[in-house]
């Protein structure tokens, strides 16, 4: 198996293996190799807490968009 994510050796760049098809569901996106690269990285290096807040900012920021875009219709 490929590796699927490749971490420089001062660890200041990462490298994720990207593929050409697109997933048609929730749980082949989250099995897709660019995702669980960014799972396994996250993990690895213990980054679960600011994974989560990064993660959070984006869903409220969407809702917001979303928001928004209701008000205006």
């Amino acid at each position: 198996m490929a590796e699927k994510v490749k971490l420089s050796k001062d660890g200041s760049s990462i490298d994720f293996v990207q593929s050409d098809s697109i997933p048609s569901s929730v749980k082949k996106f989250r099995q897709g190799p660019e995702i669980e690269g960014f799972y396994r990285f996250v993990y690895e290096n213990d980054l679960q807490k600011e994974a989560l807040v990064i993660l959070e900012k984006i869903i409220l920021a969407r809702k917001e968009k979303k928001k928004s875009v209701l008000v205006k219709k």
